[in-house]
């Protein structure tokens, strides 16, 4: 019995390691789509980067959602309304917003910008989803805002005051927001099998790009290696495997602790433009350590609570 014991104890650590595994290769990729993302929008403009990306990551997608989730298609295209919305805030908006603000600041800024999305969702979810908001919830949210100034500003806040947001900031602020309206309409929309949803929604952002880009005069499909190259990896690691491991890893450990791995898009975004030789300041480290301090508050009654029902 004991022996039994061990073994169920030995296959679950296995499991719990793999998921942790599995959702460090997530958040790594999903770094990795702003470091290459950055390089990648000098040579492939927004519109063809986000179109060639799903287009590419579609058919995987599909094949993954049949053998891993057999959804019924049926049921799914019942949802379609939310499916287009989603697709039009998430896969679109997001990505659209995201691409162009790598065109006006660099990969670090914009990830550190990004880390602010937890905290305005908590807003969000309180305002539309009447989600109960704690005083501590409250501050969390004032804290990380407070972070995202000062990373704004490169910690002049007399400067932003002065001079206004630049281009760049502008548009992630609004690839924050494009995405906290996709988190509240994704709560609100039918359950569809995750890696199934994603997969329709490419689709739909395919369907939807296709007749701008007939009418702007055609695709711009990058030639030069180094560009073909980005956008693969763009394609198949942050858009295909991410989703994948991700969802694989939700299979073992709760949503509540899965999620507080998210800020580590921020610290892998960091470390790779570090590797690739760009110098941060310290505006950017200390603001961003705000953020994220701001976030952990922010959820600090949920995290609570999540680890009381696993106990």
């Amino acid at each position: 019995m004991k022996h039994a014991e061990r073994q169920d104890t030995a296959a679950h650590g296995r499991k719990r390691l793999t998921a942790l595994v599995s959702l460090l290769g997530a958040t790594l990729f999903w770094a990795g789509n702003y470091v290459v993302g950055a390089a990648a929008v000098h040579s492939i403009d927004p519109l063809s980067l986000v179109f060639l990306r799903w287009a590419i990551a579609l058919v995987p997608l599909l094949l993954i959602a049949q053998l891993v989730e057999r959804p019924s298609w049926r049921a799914v295209l019942a949802a379609w309304p939310w499916l287009l919305a989603l697709s039009v805030f998430g896969l679109l908006g997001y990505n659209l917003l995201l691409y162009f603000a790598l065109e006006h600041t660099d990969a670090f800024n914009a990830s550190l910008i990004n880390a602010f999305n937890p905290a305005l969702i908590t807003l969000a979810a309180a305002v539309f989803l009447r989600e109960r908001l704690t005083p501590l919830a409250v501050a969390g949210v004032v804290m990380a805002l407070a972070g995202v100034l000062i990373v704004i500003s490169g910690g002049d806040l007399g400067r932003l005051a002065a001079a206004g947001f630049g281009t760049g900031e502008i548009l992630m602020v609004g690839a924050v927001v494009v995405w906290t309206a996709y988190t509240v309409i994704g709560r609100l929309a039918p359950k569809i099998p995750p890696i199934t949803a994603t997969a329709v929604q490419a689709a739909v952002a395919v369907a939807l790009l296709a007749p701008v880009h007939l009418a702007s005069g055609g695709l711009a499909v990058p030639t030069a290696g180094s560009a073909l190259a980005s956008l693969l990896f763009i394609a198949i690691f942050p858009s295909v495997l991410s989703y994948v491991l991700w969802n694989r890893a939700l299979t073992v450990l709760p949503a509540g602790g899965a999620g507080v791995f998210l800020n580590l898009i921020t610290v892998f975004t960091a470390v790779l433009t570090m590797l690739a030789g760009q110098l941060h300041t310290a505006a950017q480290f200390v603001g961003g350590a705000i953020v994220v301090g701001g976030v952990m508050v922010a959820n600090a009654s949920a995290f609570r609570r999540r680890r009381q029902a696993g106990a």
